[in-house]
């Protein structure tokens, strides 16, 4: 009896922590919206997307055209940086990890080859949950 008692106490429990996975499972997926140019003073946190390698990510959505050559930059005083650039469908496209500056901040430089909406991840390397960053996106111009 003790056996069988002890799986009704349990039971409710466990259909409690079923309903609350199927309700973050259907939380919708959502990027950020980003203006080139202007500077976002953000937070990746452990509320943002797992990546199923003990660290968290933010994504942002911009709108980018064929030719354009962009600069993304990130930065935190708070975790190592990753920033990566994909298509919508989650094809990477570029990516990097520390900047020409010997830190710990990303700068990541590429030329778009097609019009279409790319998503920008902000992500920290290693088993971090993350902390205030800075994302930038600037839309180079070539020189005259």
């Amino acid at each position: 009896m003790k056996g069988w008692m002890a799986w009704l106490c349990a039971a409710p429990i466990a259909v409690l922590m079923t309903t609350a996975a199927m309700a973050q499972s259907t939380r919708s997926y959502a990027p950020i919206p980003l203006a080139p140019g202007k500077e976002i003073n953000d937070r990746l946190t452990d509320a943002d997307i797992p990546t199923g390698q003990g660290n968290f990510a933010r994504d942002y959505v911009v709108t980018l055209q064929a030719g354009e050559q962009v600069a993304i930059d990130l930065s935190s005083d708070s975790f190592d940086t990753i920033v990566t650039l994909m298509t919508s469908q989650g094809t990477t496209v570029a990516e990097n990890d520390d900047g020409p500056d010997g830190t710990t901040n990303s700068l990541l430089f590429t030329r778009i080859t097609r019009n279409a909406n790319y998503i920008v991840r902000v992500k920290a390397f290693g088993e971090t949950a993350g902390g205030p960053f800075k994302l930038k996106l600037t839309r180079l111009k070539p020189v005259q």
